[in-house]
């Protein structure tokens, strides 16, 4: 009789507000699932940090919770594959201990290493052949440039810079690794050849032996040890795979591993991910590439900073009466609101919303742009801003996806993930915007379940990260496009796109009277 134990894999993501930890089969079947939440301090404004300790403390409760949720025996695990937030800074001693808390992604004090990075480079351009990528605030390099500038004790304790998820490796394994994807975030990586870039290390002051070896994502690169063993209970020498950074390791989960296939996630960010066979150039680095997860390919990606997070700021700031409501009836406050955008149609009678309430990466690279209604009449109402907010959220997104088709890259179908994917009225908005029909598919665990089908290909379960995914991985529900509402969408987005232009100034001024008030 065969064993239901057999083929089974773990994925954690270590994500920044919690870990989350899955259980599943070679069918792709998620047999348990367990998340630990954590904080985030934030010491100056524009500033965020985490104690690396609080992951590894999450990841062996989670752990311990799936094994025991799913009934599994330590030795029912064949393979471990783990994700997490990118870009973030652990800072490693001789010893390996922990030198300060971690730069996260979402910190914001290292403005002045970018620049000092693209001037050492030789500008943009040249920065951009070198890593795949411009410099951005959130990536890791200037981190460390911030660290060795700032403080300087702690920069001379460090032995080894690892990202987070590498943490949870290193902690479970004793082993310093990473892997192509979520290396391609930190913009030491030189992307086009899927190695550390000396060149731009060089020019940077930086040993490159502060980097641990760098692995494909399906690739064993560790096994637990001894001590990772004791601690969560996992058989020694259960083998890690590399994994993958969140996005990418997303991505996987979505199916999205061949040419022609494009994920749509809108989360609190929005995130705009394309299957690449080349590398591909934009001089301007408008779009952030990387290594993908699948080897031998590469993504594209554009991110939209308040996505989703536009309408939840929406919920929690001018819909309390809604979230009273569900809470007493036991509904969704998001249906409520959606509920009541659905009664307008198409454009909100000419009412605009900007979504820049935390500036905007994708295509604007500009912390100073702000969130805006613009059209207001006193025709409009509570169902008109909801429907905007809907609408300019999404036009938002379609700016990364005219980025992605003007690199050539083709876009044969749209698959949605996150709160975007989940109301009908948003799923239909979404299709007639990005202007072609849109999927859903049946698996929504994300990165976690990305990282554990790379686990099950990297344990020989299957033979190619595709293969993976083709076996697990079915479109459920299609939307098509209403071609009438396309047209006028297609009229809207060449007004949206001129507002941010026209404001652009504005916005830094508006951020100049701010900051000297």
């Amino acid at each position: 009789m065969e064993d239901p134990h057999m083929g089974i894999t773990l994925g954690i993501d270590v994500g920044t507000s919690g870990t989350k930890t899955l259980a599943i089969d070679e069918t792709g079947r998620v047999l348990a699932a367990a998340s630990a939440e954590y904080p985030c301090e934030h010491p100056h404004p524009g500033w965020s940090e985490q104690s690396p300790e609080s992951w590894w403390k999450a990841t062996v409760a989670t752990i311990r919770d799936c094994l025991a949720n799913a009934n599994l025996k330590p030795g029912d695990v064949q393979g471990v594959g783990l994700s997490g937030q990118m870009h973030g800074s652990v800072f490693l001693d001789r010893n390996g201990e922990v030198v300060r808390p971690a730069l996260l992604w979402n910190d914001q004090r290292t403005a002045a290493e970018c620049a000092e990075i693209e001037d050492r480079a030789g500008g943009r351009e040249a920065l951009v052949r070198m890593v795949g990528n411009p410099a951005l605030t959130g990536f890791t390099a200037p981190k460390l440039l911030w660290v060795r500038r700032h403080e300087a004790q702690n920069w001379d304790r460090v032995r080894q810079v690892l990202l987070p998820k590498d943490y949870v490796r290193y902690r479970l394994s004793g082993t310093f690794a990473t892997e192509v994807s979520d290396a391609s975030g930190t913009l030491m990586l030189d992307v086009a050849n899927r190695r550390w870039s000396h060149e731009l290390l060089g020019k940077l002051d930086l040993d490159p032996d502060l980097l641990p070896s760098c692995y494909e994502s399906p690739e064993v690169s560790a096994n637990v040890s001894d001590i990772g063993s004791q601690a969560t209970g996992l058989v020694r020498g259960t083998p890690i795979v590399g994994g993958g950074g969140d996005q990418p390791a997303g991505a996987v989960g979505n199916g999205i591993v061949r040419a022609g296939a494009v994920s749509a996630t809108m989360g609190t960010s929005g995130v705009v991910f394309a299957h690449a066979e080349d590398v591909g150039f934009d001089p301007l680095g408008r779009l952030q590439r990387g290594c993908h997860a699948v080897p031998g390919a590469w993504h594209v990606m554009g991110v939209v900073l308040s996505a989703g997070g536009s309408l939840q700021w929406f919920r929690n700031e001018l819909g309390k009466a809604e979230v009273a409501y569900a809470r007493e009836r036991g509904v969704d406050p998001y249906e409520l609101l959606t509920d009541e955008a659905a009664v307008v149609g198409p454009g909100a009678e000419g009412l605009f919303f900007l979504p820049y309430l935390t500036g905007e990466r994708t295509p604007h690279f500009d912390p100073d742009a702000k969130g805006a209604w613009i059209g207001l009449t006193v025709r409009h109402g509570r169902a008109h801003m909801i429907r905007s907010v809907l609408e300019g959220a999404t036009f938002a997104m379609r700016d990364s996806l005219e980025l992605i088709r003007a690199m050539g890259v083709t876009i044969g179908e749209i698959r949605l993930s996150g709160g975007g994917a989940r109301n009908a009225l948003w799923r239909q908005i979404q299709a007639d915007i990005y202007g072609q029909d849109i999927c859903t598919i049946n698996a929504s665990e994300g990165p976690a379940f990305g990282v554990a089908l790379l686990a099950q290909v990297g344990t020989g379960a299957f033979s190619s990260v595709p293969e993976a995914c083709d076996a697990t991985i079915k479109v459920v529900d299609r939307v098509a496009v209403d071609e009438t509402a396309r047209a006028f969408y297609d009229r809207a987005y060449s007004i949206y796109g001129r507002l941010y232009r026209d404001l652009k100034g504005s916005f830094r001024d508006i951020s100049g009277l701010v900051a000297t008030k």
